[in-house]
Parts: structure tokens; sequence; C-alpha cells
């Protein structure tokens, strides 16, 4: 019997915890995983580790998970050789275009996408081939209004100012939950410690969110605010600071920042206050104690972008940070300085070059906002859309309106699915292209190292061997891509594998002639812990990308967005408004099918205020039918004091009882799609990001 201890990153979410996970291999058998720990010594992470990274075994050796293309002929999926499965693909996607259009072929990218990197590396291999403006992926349903609101203010939509968590003394949190998320856009292994460091060094935390949550309950001190009223709070905040002279100068170049204060007047605290429920002294003591911190930093997460005002709201939190002097400060939110630089690389992006056929949503970054997705398969006429390609992503359960995106997949010519799973999604697709498994690919963080709150770099060695016939994810784009180019007889460019793109980079970037680090993949090899390059540091006046190199605190997209807030008018007070939750056992809707992660206590219930249930006669842990403008679904319901009075709360991501879904465990798990009740016409107007959370709902006994 060997043994053999090997080091990597979990990939199952943005903190990138550094493990230790143990094979054994008995003569003549195959490689077995026996136990998997948090790295004691990892550079970054500390020896932490959450209940998913122990699952990475389940999802190894899970019976249900795809090893070899699939076709679907009728009810019934029979394999199919790779060349046979890229020959067919060619075929049907050149005919369909060659017939409607470039347009007529969608793509749409989940959010695993991130979690590997030669799906970041070489998907456009393929999909570039299309030449269609039919993109979609999940940013929209999740951090969009993030990456516009820095493209406005600094040019570039990867420029992410990151809450240096280490050493601020005042962290103000809006619509985020690190304790179940491990930190998001803020990717912080062993989140918990670290902010009960701030209140061990005298600071403060302080959550605003319409539940108490995990993360809430340790802080010292939560404020409850109504669903989408953080925009709201948020300008009260701001209007406090210009009106009370507790604005502070910073070391920035800025522009536009008379003009904010002269737009925002009529916003005082008093008059944000019945947007957002929250009482306006305490809006304005708020905002004094951030800015009589020493080092402060607002951070504002999913749940103020999935509203209707989540490019405000971000674009709010940016000038926070900026008029209390925290922007690119020590204790303040900085940016990364990663040993693979996107910033550097790429260009700053574009926002609204061109609109969806339908809706006229704004494209950003090549890419049109999902919830349009399905009206654009739909709707009949000149470049609608007839087949599809969806790469690991389940939008049925993940993006607003599921039902509707059913039938529409339901209608498609053709659909491919690359995946590993026949799931909600994936069930309506022709064609099923699996890649290896996680543990059998190498990768590199190329976007959680850009939003880490230390410099770091690692790269992730293949654990296991890769199977005979399998393919990685990189080297199923370059068979697509090869078998297009010579159906439709287009040039293809020569391409090498993710690790050489990596390698490059690394040797390119800022560490790669730094005399203590001279970083390429071979000195990584020597560190299988990881590297640390040191704690983030002020850097964004350097790295701007607008036109004239200075902050733009007024972008004019964003101040023409006013006149829609400055309409906007307090819920009735009998309207229950549903938000969504997460679990640090779930990351959307890829977790449910491994034992480890769904066992315990049940989670996929409807929280309610304990008054809310009892003025509709309701009980606790009764069946309730929950309805919306688009869909009704059946769920139980959980009577909860850590809910706001005209809230509730119920999980995304469940709902697998499908038909033709061949997932067993998550099959049998209760609990019902939040995306059958979301609405695909509530938006952020702005970017078109969703608005997941404020969804106006009834509750009553099933």
């Amino acid at each position: 019997m060997t043994k053999t201890l090997h080091h990597r990153a979990c990939h199952l979410c943005e903190a990138i915890c550094g493990l230790t996970i143990e094979t054994t291999q008995a003569e003549g058998a195959a490689i077995r995983i026996t136990s998997i720990k948090g790295d004691k010594d990892d550079s970054f992470s500390r020896g932490h580790i959450c209940p998913k990274a122990v699952a990475l075994q389940d999802i190894q050796d899970d019976p249900d998970r795809l090893r070899q293309p699939m076709q679907r002929v009728g009810d019934q999926w029979r394999p199919i050789a790779w060349d046979a499965a890229f020959a067919l693909v060619a075929e049907r996607l050149a005919a369909i275009q060659q017939r409607h259009g470039n347009n007529a072929v969608a793509t749409y990218q989940g959010n695993p996408s991130v979690h590997n990197y030669g799906l970041m590396t070489h998907s456009n291999y393929f999909l570039g081939l299309l030449k269609t403006r039919n993109r979609f992926s999940a940013t929209s349903v999740d951090q969009l209004p993030h990456h516009l609101s820095s493209y406005l203010m600094y040019g570039h939509g990867l420029l992410l100012p990151i809450p240096d968590i280490d050493h601020t003394d005042f962290m103000l949190i809006l619509g985020g939950n690190p304790l179940a998320s491990n930190g998001s856009i803020m990717t912080v292994p062993d989140v918990e410690k670290r902010l009960k460091a701030i209140q061990a060094r005298g600071g403060k935390v302080v959550v605003v969110d319409p539940r108490r949550s995990e993360t809430a309950a340790i802080a010292d001190q939560h404020l409850f605010v109504r669903p989408g009223g953080d925009a709201a709070l948020l300008f009260g905040m701001l209007h406090t600071l210009f009106d009370e002279g507790l604005t502070r100068p910073s070391h920035l170049p800025v522009d536009g920042l008379d003009q904010v204060r002269e737009s925002i007047a009529g916003f005082s605290a008093e008059a944000m206050s019945p947007l957002c429920a929250v009482p306006a002294l305490q809006i304005r003591q708020l905002a004094r104690d951030f800015a009589a911190a020493d080092k402060a930093v607002c951070y504002g997460r999913m749940g103020v972008s999935t509203q209707a005002f989540g490019t405000l709201c971000h674009w709010l939190v940016q000038l926070i940070n900026l008029v209390t002097g925290n922007l690119d400060r020590v204790g303040g939110a900085l940016c990364t300085e990663p040993a693979v630089d996107l910033v550097a690389s790429t260009s700053g992006g574009h926002f609204n070059v061109w609109q969806s056929r339908v809706s006229g949503r704004p494209e950003y970054g090549g890419e049109f906002p999902v919830s349009a997705l399905a009206e654009e398969i739909l709707t009949e006429g000149e470049g609608q859309v007839r087949a599809l390609i969806t790469i690991a992503g389940n939008p049925v359960l993940s993006t607003p309106n599921g039902r509707q995106l059913e039938q529409a997949l339901d209608g498609l010519e053709f659909m491919l699915s690359i995946d590993l799973y026949i799931n909600e999604t994936t069930r309506y697709a022709d064609l099923i292209l699996p890649s290896t498994s996680a543990l059998e690919n190498d990768h590199y963080d190329t976007t959680f190292n850009m939003f880490a709150v230390r410099n770091v770099s690692r790269f992730n060695q293949a654990i296991l061997p890769k199977p005979e016939g399998a393919l990685h994810d990189w080297e199923i784009f370059v068979g697509l891509a090869q078998a297009f180019a010579a159906h439709s007889g287009q040039p293809l460019k020569p391409t090498v594998a993710p690790a050489q793109m990596i390698d490059r980079g690394l040797r390119g970037g800022r560490y790669g002639d730094d005399s203590t680090y001279q970083l390429s993949l071979a000195t990584l090899a020597h560190h299988p812990h990881g590297i640390d390059l040191g704690a983030l540091k002020p850097n964004l006046a350097q790295r701007l990308k607008t036109e004239n190199q200075r902050v733009q605190a007024a972008p004019a997209a964003i101040l023409a967005d006013l006149e829609r807030f400055a309409a906007l008018q307090a819920p009735s007070v009998d309207e229950l408004l549903m938000i969504g939750r997460r679990h640090v056992r779930s990351n959307n809707s890829w977790m449910h099918n491994y034992h480890r992660l769904v066992k315990g206590k049940p989670r996929h219930q409807l929280l309610m205020h304990p008054d809310d249930l009892a003025s509709r006669g309701l009980s606790d842990g009764q069946r309730v039918r929950v309805s919306s403008r688009v869909g009704m679904i059946e769920v139980e319901v959980l009577a909860s004091s850590e809910m706001m009075p005209g809230v509730v709360s119920l999980p995304h991501g469940w709902g697998h009882a499908r038909p033709g879904v061949h997932m067993s465990i998550a099959s049998e798990q209760p609990g019902s799609s939040a995306n059958d009740l979301t609405d695909e016409r509530q938006l952020d107007e702005l970017s078109g990001n969703a608005a997941l959370n404020g969804v106006p709902v009834k509750v009553q006994a099933a």
C-alpha cells in the first residue's frame, strides 16, 4: 500500500482554502482518496476548512457523474464517441447559423467556469468562432453591478477594491454573509476569525441585512433593512457625510464629487428612511461612526447587487469609501496586485455598445443579461435564438422565471451542454460533453487571486491521473473548435495548454522578474503550500484605466439613473418581499448530490417572522403556497424571529425533483426552486442584472 500526500486549493467556493489530500494505492488497484484536511502550512488559509472540501471525494466517486459523452435520443441517453460528438456539434450549429444567421446560436456560462481555469482560457477558442452576440452568463444574476460600477468609475470592470479586513477598524457589510459564503468578491478563508480579530483590536463590525444572518449574529450591530432599500440607506449615509462635514480628502485624482453632492441633495437620511425602513437617526449615526473610525471599509455583496438599484448601490459603496478617505488606503478598500494580472493584460471592457433584440437590454463586456435569454428563444422573428450551448451552468434553477426558461429550452432546434451531470437544465440537451473531474485537473486561480485579501499565488497539481478516454475541459473546446473550423472553413490559431498560458503570465507579471520571487510554474512547484506575496497596499492611482487616469465619481449613466430612483415608492405595509439565503454547505445548485453536504437539519424551508405567520393564520412547520407574478410553489414554512417583519427568505438552488434529472441524492431532497418565483421583468434597469431580492410574493396555506 502506497500513501501519498498532496497539497492544493479547494475549488468549491471563492475562499480557495488550502487542502492536504491523502491518497492510497494498493498494488494493481486504482488510487483512492483516504483523507481531506485543511493544510496548516497553507500560506493563505492557515489550515481553515469548511464542510464543502471533504465532499471533493464524493464528487470524484459519484456514480451519477458523467464520464463519457452522452447523446439524447428521444427520452434515452446513449454514449457517443468524442470525434462523432464534435462532428455532430459542428454540423448542427453550422447548419443553423447558415439558415438563420450567427446570432441564432446562444451561449450560457455558469458560475463554475471561474473555478476551473481551462474553462476560462479555452472556452472562447471555440465560442469565438461562432461570432454570435447572444452570449449570457451567471454574471448577470450575481455581480454585474460590481463590474459595471468599477468600469464606469475606474475604467476596468475587474479593478475591484477589496476590503482590507486584516487592518480595518470598522467594517460595514451590506447584503453579504461571509460566514456562509466564505467571502465573495472578497477571497477570505477563515473569515470568522478575521472578523473577530477586528473586534479584538477594538474595532466594530456592522451588518445591514433583512435577516439576522450568521454574520449578523456575531456583529457588534445589526440593522434590518427593507429588501431593495439598500440604495436609500447608502444615499442617506452619503448625504449625511456631506451635510455634516464628515468627509476627508483623498490622495486619488477625482472628477465629479461636486456633481455628486449636488445630485443627491434631496436624498437626506430623513427622506430615505421610509424607503429603507431604517430610522433616520440610525442612518446618520451609522455615517458618523463610519467617518469617526481611523480606518473603515464599506463592503456590499450579492444582496445589494441582485436588486432594482444594484449598480447605484455599488457606486455608493465606492463613494462612501472615497469621501471618507478609505479608498485605496490600508485598512480601507484596496486593489490586489495579483501575479497573473487580468487588469493589466485585458482591455477595460465596454457597455451598451449593442442591445438585445427583444427588450433592448444593454450588453456588458459582450454579454447580455440572462433575464433576456428565454425571450430571445421564445420570440419569433429575425435573430431568434434556435440553438444553445451551456457550459457548467444550470440556469433553470439559477436564473429568473425558471419555468419559462424550461419552456424555451424544450423548443430549441439543438442544445449542447458541457457539464458533469444530467441536471435540471442539461436534460434538455441533445448532447452532453463531460470533462475530467477537478482532482484530475491542474488549476490556477486567476479570478480569485484578484479578489483576495492578501496577494497570493499557488499552482494546483492534479491529484488523480486522467482516466483513459477522458478529456479535460480545455481539450473539449479544442476538439469542438477544430471540428467547427473544418466544417465552416474558418482558420484556427494554434493553442497551448492552460498551464503554459499561466507560466507566461507569471513570468511576464510584476513578480516574474522580482528578485525575491521570480515567479513561474517552476517556482510554484517548489511551494506546494502557495506563496504569500504580501499584504494589499495602495495602488489604484497608478492602475486607473479611465481615459484621463482619474476616478470618475459621477459617471453620466449612473447620474441618469437617479431619476428612476427618485420615483421609488415604499411598498405597501401588507406586502411580503422575498430574499434569498446562503448556507455554508451549498454553492448555488451544484452541491446537493452528495450525502455529506445535504445531511443534517433541512434548510430548504421558507423563513417567515412569527407575526407574519399569525396575521395570515399560518403555523410553524405548515406547508404553504408561495406565489408571485410568474409562478407558484409549495414549501414548508419555518417561524423565524431572525427575519425582518414583512420579509420571507427562501434559498435558491433547490427543486431537483423534476422529471429526467439523473441526480439520485439531489432528486430525493425536499424544497422548491426560488427561481420559479423570481421575475425576469424585475431588473436593475441600468445594468440588466436580475433583481432576485425584494420579489413581491403572497403566502397562504397550501
